[in-house]
């Protein structure tokens, strides 16, 4: 998804009103059954969802970790107990509860909770660092947060200067089973005193999660009056290319971007209980609107990874396990696609393979369909959409090869693309795309400057993406404004040169740039992971040059072990272009 957008151009007045010839023409394109509107107001908050799922599948499993299970109607018991425990600390309504999970029961159980609260979530990459956690924490003004401990030092370190007055700490074994839980115990001893996995922290005022479970469950859980206005959730994002900033998401938001997709798979997807493989985190927009809150509508069973870059813990995990769908991004398909282990798998019971996040290369889905028989079905989505704007039809990728688009808008959402000069581009022509429609966030939080620099008077939002709609309606993204490289005066999109260099066959990962050149303006560096030790930057140049014109191919390429990437597996090539630009200072 999307991670930061940017100051655009307004459109003219005439032009704001001059409806493009792209405007609805998608609907023709809509599988069978799909509507092209959705009734926003079949739930009035999460919390009437959540409530009316559990009533639906109380007895079915609803999250799989560490080779324990946990029903839906566990899952309600404990939710309610922690929004009971957060009433009892006096977290009032819309006040906002910190979530620094990783993929464990914990994650799903504070989630509902804290929304069942009435309280607003801000979830938080584990991952982070004291200086990215202390800004999120200060700027949401949270009161509460409930962490893994294996970073409670980080917030230790982060806390001064905070609001946070109540800390919920747990460790990955202690919700995996009810009673003496033996199991629990002895996972977290052993991740605490042999692979010492759990620094020392100081934070006399936590507790640790269970005994707050154990005091909500003695307390009556008052009624959360919330409105489908209300803000669920303050979901951050821009931090990795400025000071991140929280998406505002109401109910509503999220709520019809949940029944946008029920509309889109109903046909799609049968009655039984679907297995969904969830390695990307919870705590990501992606997972958190598709795995913990689609799936919860289909009475699915998420099978949760803690750690997704292990993949052969992941593989150990999955010899006990059948799914039927996975969530991924490209990286992560490539990673699972270099596994023998998982290209040995019986993929038979598999229908659905979803990609976000990033553009998924056509090489990597070339191989996917030929390991699994089954297409990746590419979509798009961003933050500040609640993610989905688009996706693709699953019976069509079952019928030609990977496109490359990224689908049709979802019912109920407007897309439209700007030109430079503000006014709307037609059928075939680029431009900014712009989205429109109910899962649209209300702003960004305390930062009125920065929403109305995405966000017009009419209620179109600008994504920073540039991307054109062909006739049918269907949608190309040719790559992120910020990161065109300019050369010579010809636009060179990082996506296409990643494109063809990701075909070859002893190319495992690859990321373009742009670095500035005193004659060209800018010329293009692409970085390399090789599967081949053996392969040569001579070889990846003349490879290209087979597929791309003269100021298109690479004039450097330089070799990684790695390549830095966000906390779900997104190539970080601003990462990449500022060790560049560094590099040229000290030179």
């Amino acid at each position: 998804m999307a991670a930061q957008l940017h100051a655009q151009t307004a459109p003219a007045d005439s032009a704001r009103h001059t409806a493009p010839d792209t405007d609805g023409i998608w609907y023709a394109s809509y599988p069978a059954g799909v509507p092209a509107e959705i009734d926003v107001s079949e739930y009035e908050t999460i919390t009437h969802y959540f409530d009316e799922c559990v009533a639906r599948f109380r007895d079915r499993v609803a999250y799989v970790s560490v080779g324990s299970s946990l029903t839906y109607g566990a899952l309600a018991r404990k939710a309610e107990a922690f929004a009971a425990w957060l009433q009892g600390v006096g977290i009032a309504p819309g006040e906002r509860v910190a979530i620094m999970l990783p993929n464990t029961f914990q994650y799903p159980v504070a989630l509902f909770g804290a929304l069942k609260a009435g309280a607003v979530v801000v979830n938080v990459n584990p991952l982070y660092t004291p200086r990215e956690l202390a800004h999120q924490l200060k700027d949401s003004g949270a009161r509460a947060i409930v962490v893994f401990e294996n970073f409670a030092k980080t917030l230790e370190e982060a806390l001064p200067g905070t609001r946070v007055e109540h800390i919920a700490v747990t460790g990955l074994g202690d919700l995996l089973a009810d009673g003496l839980n033996f199991k629990g115990k002895l996972l977290n001893f052993v991740l605490r005193h042999v692979k010492k996995m759990v620094p020392k922290y100081a934070l006399p005022q936590a507790v640790r999660l269970r005994d707050a479970l154990r005091t909500g469950a003695r307390r009556s859980l008052a009624p959360a009056l919330r409105t489908s206005g209300d803000l669920a959730f303050l979901q951050y994002t821009g931090g990795t290319t400025g000071v991140a900033k929280g998406a505002m998401l109401t109910h509503r938001n999220i709520i019809a971007n949940v029944l946008q997709a029920k509309a889109w798979s109903a046909s799609q997807l049968s009655g039984e209980v679907e297995t969904v493989l969830t390695p990307l985190p919870l705590y990501h927009i992606y997972s958190l609107t598709v795995n913990a809150l689609i799936f919860l509508g289909l009475g699915g069973r998420n099978i949760l990874i803690a750690n997704p870059r292990d993949t052969k813990r992941m593989m150990m995990i999955l010899r006990r396990e059948t799914f039927t769908g996975i969530t991924a991004i490209n990286t992560l398909y490539n990673a699972l696609l270099d596994d023998t282990e998982f290209c040995k798998r019986d993929f038979s019971a598999l229908k659905l393979a979803m990609a976000g996040g990033m553009a998924t290369q056509k090489a990597v889905a070339d191989r996917f369909k030929a390991v699994t028989g089954q297409p990746i079905v590419e979509g798009y989505g961003l933050t500040e959409c609640s993610p989905i704007v688009a996706t693709n039809p699953v019976e069509l990728g079952n019928m030609r090869d990977f496109s490359g688009t990224i689908g049709l808008p979802v019912p109920s959402t407007q897309v439209r693309f700007r030109r430079e000069d503000g006014t709307w581009a037609n059928v075939g022509e680029p431009g900014e795309l712009c989205v429109k429609g109910p899962q649209v966030m209300s702003g960004y939080w305390n930062r009125p400057d920065e929403t109305a620099q995405v966000l017009d008077a009419d209620g179109w939002l600008a994504t920073g993406d540039i991307g054109v709609m062909d006739a049918q309606g269907f949608i190309r993204l040719i790559d992120r404004k910020k990161d065109m490289i300019i050369v010579s005066g010809f636009n060179v999109y990082p996506n296409e040169i990643e494109e063809v260099i990701a075909m070859h066959p002893e190319v495992r990962e690859v990321a373009a740039i742009g670095v500035p050149d005193p004659v060209q303006g800018e010329r293009v560096k692409v970085f390399v992971v090789a599967r081949d030790p053996s392969l040569t930057a001579d070889a990846v140049i003349a490879h290209c040059r087979l597929q791309l014109t003269g100021y298109k191919v690479p004039r450097a390429v330089e070799f990684r072990d790695a390549l830095p990437q966000t906390n779900v597996g997104k190539i970080l090539r601003r990462a990449l272009r500022d060790e560049e630009i560094a590099k040229q200072r000290v030179s």
